[in-house]
């Protein structure tokens, strides 16, 4: 008990965390001069929540044949463009995604969709029942077969789950993440182009691309293994909550133009992922002031 006794001094109104000497050194650099990113100019929300997946996220295949089914140039072209791809917890890495080729129906009801402006979505979605698909809560008894409605919500049968009165960042470049990971993966979405399902957070606002660097590094994973929420089984809940807690530190203007400049060579591929990644580290080592000392303890966690 005597040899591995470490003191630890405890705020009485925060949480506190048991710490060795040289990693209650780390956190106190990084509290040092770290800002919590609740307090950056940032947005966080969670991903989209239809109610009922099995109609409202669909393949390529399906899409394509919703499609097919237009009967005018403009009702496809209107169409397309309510049928956005979608990313799923799953499908997101470190630095990037692998798309499985699905798409949402994104019947966001904040945008007061007309459903008759859009048949052959329509069309294809009744082919669920209607039953199913209305968000009354109640039970129905159809072909002797009892069947449960989404549940209750002033939406309309064909709307997904929640209203998304945010549903103009989804177009605006974001960082994407799944909520339960073993490890930081943190994806960028350059065009703004996919939508997060619901198993995922995205973020928007000051110093995306810094933050994206930030939030990948060991630093930060190094910080979130010790005051984040795990699930007990060896993973860790990347929640809204917790990271907005996280402390990240704001760069400078040297460390700024430095990081966009390695960012924009990764944009262009001329900078391999790992080639990026140690780039961040030893930036976020820097900016911390960390000593060789605490950056092996860092380090170790991962060997």
């Amino acid at each position: 008990m005597q040899q591995q006794a470490v003191e630890c001094n405890f705020a009485e109104n925060d949480s506190w965390i048991i710490l060795s000497a040289i990693e209650q050194s780390i956190k106190r650099k990084i509290e040092a001069v770290g800002t919590p990113l609740k307090d950056w100019d940032i947005r966080i929300n969670y991903g989209i929540k239809t109610g009922f997946n099995e109609a409202f996220v669909i393949t390529t295949d399906k899409r394509n044949e919703i499609l097919a089914n237009c009967q005018t140039e403009d009702e496809r072209t209107r169409t397309a463009e309510l049928i956005r791809p979608i990313l799923r917890g799953r499908d997101i890495k470190r630095y990037a995604y692998n798309w499985a080729g699905l798409y949402l129906i994104a019947t966001f009801p904040s945008r007061h969709y007309d459903i008759e402006m859009y048949p052959a979505v329509k069309q294809y979605l009744l082919t669920f029942g209607i039953e199913k698909l209305e968000q009354t809560g109640k039970t129905y008894i159809v072909n002797g077969e009892k069947i449960k409605a989404r549940k209750k919500t002033n939406n309309k049968w064909f709307e997904i789950q929640d209203s998304i009165s945010y549903w103009e960042d989804f177009s605006k470049p974001k960082i994407v993440w799944g909520e339960i990971s073993d490890k930081s993966k943190f994806a960028f979405d350059f065009s703004g182009e996919y939508i997060p399902e619901a198993t995922t957070f995205y973020l928007n606002g000051e110093y995306i691309e810094y933050l994206l660097t930030a939030l990948n590094s060991s630093v930060s994973e190094w910080l979130f293994s010790k005051t984040g929420t795990t699930t007990g089984v060896g993973t860790i809940r990347w929640k809204k909550y917790t990271i907005e807690q996280l402390i990240v530190a704001k760069p400078n203007y040297e460390q700024q133009k430095e990081h966009l400049a390695a960012f924009e060579n990764l944009k262009a591929g001329k900078m391999s992922v790992s080639d990026f990644k140690d780039f961040s580290n030893k930036l976020m080592y820097k900016i911390y002031e960390l000593t060789n000392e605490e950056i092996r303890a860092i380090e170790n966690l991962y060997n």
